[in-house]
C-alpha cells in the first residue's frame, strides 16, 4: 500500500519532515519514503491510502508498562487511603495483582492494546504480573496484543513476596515465554524482575543462572522509591544499582525502569553497562515517589527512554508532561526543550526496542517495519524539522489519531477499530472486572 500526507514525519537521528509525501509499504515493510507524486506515479497499482492534508508519522513506543492495571481504574479502595509508595504497593497493587486470573490478564491486554491504538501507541514494553496464575500469563497476554495487532515486549515480574515457589515459577514462565517467541515478528520476550526490595539475593542469581542462554535482559523497577534504597542497604550494604551491578544484572538489553533515587556513580554504572533506563513522569509524580534526574542522564549521554508505568497509554500526554515537570522541578524554564523531549521518545525508546527486535521499530525508513500512525494535524504556522518537536509538544495530541498501520497492517481506519470487536470485548471486560472488585 501507499500511505501519502501533506507531511510526513520519519523521527531517526535526521528526523526529516516531508512536505507532500508518502510511504510505499511492501508486506510488513517500509519500501520506500519521499515524494508522493512520484511514488504514486511508480506504484500505480498499490492501494493508496490518500490523507491529503494530513501528517504521517511513526507509531509511538510505551518503553514500560502494566497492562495488568486495566481493571484497577476506578477501583474503591476498602482501606485507608495509602501516605507512601510501600503501602500503595500493600494496599493496592499486591492485593489486585494476586486476584487476577489468565482471563482477566487476556482481557487487560485486549483493552490496553485498544486504548494504546486509540491514542497512537503500537509497541508496548509490558512488564506483567498475577501470582496466582503465573503459567501461561505471557502466551494470553501476547495472543490479546496480537489479536489487536500491536508489537510488544513482555516480561513477567519475579519476586519473592509470594515465596519461593512462585518465584521459581515467574522464572519459568520468562524462560519459556522467550524461548517461544524468538524471532516472532511482532512479539518478543525479556526477563522481569519485580524490584531489589522484593528479591533476595538466591533469586537474583537463580534468574542470572536461567537468562545465560537466552541472549537477553532485565526489565525491573530500579530504586523507584527510597524504601528501595534503604532495603538494598540492608540487604547487601549496597545502593539499588550497586546490587543489581555486583549480581550481574546490568547490560544493554537491561531495562532499568524509574531510577528516581540514584547518584552519580549508580548513574557511571549504568552508562558503562549500557543499561536502558526508562523515565515515567506521570507515575512518580502520582506515587508522590520523587523526579528522577532525568536532565542529568542527558546530561551523561544516558540517552533515557520513556513510558508511562501503566498510568496511561498516551505517550502524547506523557511527553508533555515530561517536557513541564523538569522546568519545573529545577526552576529553569530553559531546561528540557522540546528537541531533548521527541528524542527521549522516539531514539531513544526506538533504541531500547532495537535490543529485542531485528528491524528498526520507530522510524519511517527503508527495511523499517511499517507502524504507521495518521493524525489529523494541519499546521497554520510553519513547520520543518528544525520546528516539529515545538509542534509536536505544543500542537499535536492524541485526539488527532485517525489510522493506525501495524506491521504492514491496518489496525484503526478513520478512527474504527479493524482486527477485533471492541463492543463485545468491553462488554466482557467490564464482567469480569466487577467480578475482581468483589473478590477485594
Amino acid at each position: 500500500m501507499i500511505v501519502a500526507g501533506k507531511w510526513v514525519v520519519t523521527f531517526g537521528d535526521q528526523n526529516r519532515v516531508l512536505e507532500d509525501a508518502a510511504v510505499l509499504v511492501k508486506g510488513p515493510i517500509i519500501e520506500e519514503v519521499g515524494s508522493r507524486d512520484e511514488i504514486i506515479g511508480r506504484n500505480p497499482d498499490e492501494e493508496l491510502l490518500d490523507y491529503g492534508d494530513r501528517l504521517v508519522m511513526p507509531g509511538l513506543i510505551c518503553a514500560h508498562g502494566h497492562a495488568y492495571g486495566a481493571f484497577a481504574r476506578g477501583m474503591p479502595l476498602k482501606a485507608e487511603a495509602p501516605s507512601n509508595f510501600p503501602e500503595i504497593l500493600e494496599r493496592l497493587w499486591w492485593r489486585l495483582d494476586k486476584e487476577l486470573t489468565l482471563e482477566d490478564t487476556y482481557y487487560s491486554g485486549l483493552v490496553t492494546a485498544i486504548e494504546a491504538v486509540r491514542h497512537g501507541t503500537t509497541t508496548m514494553v509490558d512488564h506483567h504480573a498475577s501470582p496466582n496464575a503465573i503459567s501461561d500469563s505471557l502466551e494470553r497476554l501476547s495472543r490479546a496484543f496480537r489479536e489487536v495487532g500491536v508489537r510488544g515486549c513482555l516480561a513477567y515480574e519475579v519476586s519473592d513476596r509470594d515465596g519461593r515457589e512462585k518465584a521459581e515459577e515467574g522464572v519459568r514462565e520468562n524462560v519459556e515465554f522467550i524461548e517461544r517467541s524468538r524471532g516472532d515478528p511482532l512479539i518478543r520476550g525479556s526477563f522481569g524482575l519485580h524490584a531489589s526490595l522484593t528479591l533476595s539475593d538466591e533469586t537474583l542469581d537463580s534468574c542470572l543462572e536461567a537468562s545465560k542462554d537466552l541472549d537477553t535482559g532485565f526489565h525491573l523497577h530500579v530504586a523507584e522509591d527510597r524504601a528501595d534504597v534503604t532495603d538494598s542497604l540492608k540487604k547487601s550494604g549496597r545502593r539499588v544499582v550497586e546490587r543489581l551491578w555486583d549480581h550481574g544484572m546490568l547490560g544493554k538489553k537491561t531495562i532499568a525502569v524509574h531510577c528516581v533515587h540514584v547518584n552519580t556513580r549508580e548513574l557511571e554504572m549504568l552508562k558503562e553497562t549500557g543499561t536502558k533506563v526508562v523515565h515515567n513522569p506521570e507515575s512518580n509524580m502520582n506515587n508522590a515517589v520523587g523526579v528522577a534526574p532525568v536532565v542529568k542522564m542527558i546530561e551523561m549521554g544516558l540517552d533515557p527512554a520513556l513510558g508511562t508505568d501503566g498510568f496511561t497509554l498516551d505517550m502524547f500526554r506523557e511527553a508533555k508532561v515530561a517536557y513541564v515537570l523538569h522546568k519545573l522541578h529545577t526552576a529553569d524554564p530553559r531546561l528540557m526543550g522540546a528537541d531533548q523531549v521527541l528524542t527521549m521518545l522516539t531514539n531513544n525508546n526506538s533504541r531500547l526496542l532495537s535490543e529485542y527486535f531485528d528491524e528498526p521499530v520507530g522510524m519511517i525508513e527503508r527495511g523499517a517495519p511499517a507502524d504507521l500512525i495518521v493524525l489529523d494535524y494541519r499546521p497554520y504556522t510553519p513547520i520543518g524539522s528544525d520546528n516539529f518537536p515545538w509542534h509536536f509538544i505544543f500542537g499535536i495530541d492524541s485526539s488527532m489519531v485517525r489510522t493506525v498501520i501495524v506491521h504492514g497492517r491496518p489496525i484503526m481506519k478513520d478512527r474504527e477499530i479493524l482486527t477485533v470487536d471492541e463492543e463485545r470485548i468491553h462488554s466482557r471486560a467490564t464482567e469480569l472486572a466487577r467480578d475482581l472488585w468483589e473478590r477485594l
